[in-house]
């Protein structure tokens, strides 16, 4: 993608304030954020065009084109799948997390379920909720706390507390602390490198690594590989 997302003059008052804090932003905002309680991935599309009419650059928001996207999609699924592995087999188990995710258990030999369950984790998680949480919220908090060390830092723990907090609902306590760490790792991923298409492969890889062990029903083999 270019620089600079085209579309708006620099003059466009209606884009400033879509990229401004003032009723405009801050209900597009709402809109943006609230856009996945509909249909996932609702609000990374709304990111992106709130990007294209605000005249917000493509690289504000991490859509930056990779050195090389063979590179970034091998690294992205080594990364996720590797630190899906670790958060089961040792980080879980030591904050007592359950061996079983109840909340996704149905999908133990539901080939039927797969066709959905896979679009959800590769466009909605892995594609929606980086450009929602990393790109889209980095830009936005950036833009509100500077671009210091210490505003970045205090950006990947609110985007990694916020990450925790949207899978509550659905995956309880024991999902929560660990989309909370995964957040926070993947935050001081984009803080350093500025980049979501690596990040985004990891997203999917971390999903899909969790779906294999759920459906071939390696839960509790997994989990318990380390701590027995």
């Amino acid at each position: 993608m270019t620089e600079a997302a085209a579309g708006p003059p620099a003059d466009d008052s209606l884009a400033a304030r879509l990229r401004g804090f003032g009723p405009l932003g801050l209900l597009a905002m709402v809109v943006i954020l609230a856009g996945n309680l509909l249909v996932p991935p609702l609000s990374a599309v709304l990111v992106l065009l709130w990007a294209r009419r605000s005249g917000t650059p493509w690289r504000a928001i991490g859509f930056v084109r990779p050195k090389s996207w063979m590179a970034g999609l091998a690294i992205g699924l080594v990364f996720g799948a590797a630190l899906k592995l670790v958060m089961k087999a040792i980080v879980m188990p030591l904050l007592g997390a359950d061996p079983i995710n109840q909340a996704y258990h149905f999908l133990v030999g539901n080939t039927a379920a797969l066709p959905g369950i896979l679009y959800a984790m590769i466009v909605g998680a892995g594609f929606g909720e980086e450009t929602l949480f990393r790109g889209y919220l980095f830009e936005r908090l950036g833009r509100l706390l500077g671009s210091g060390r210490g505003a970045r830092a205090s950006i990947v723990l609110i985007t990694g507390l916020l990450f925790g907090l949207a899978h509550y609902a659905d995956q309880g306590l024991a999902g929560a602390e660990q989309a909370t760490i995964v957040g926070l790792l993947f935050g001081a991923v984009f803080a350093v490198t500025g980049s979501l298409w690596m990040l985004m492969c990891a997203h999917a890889a971390f999903d899909l690594t969790a779906l294999a062990i759920i459906y071939w029903d390696l839960e509790t083999r997994v989990a318990h590989l380390v701590f027995r």
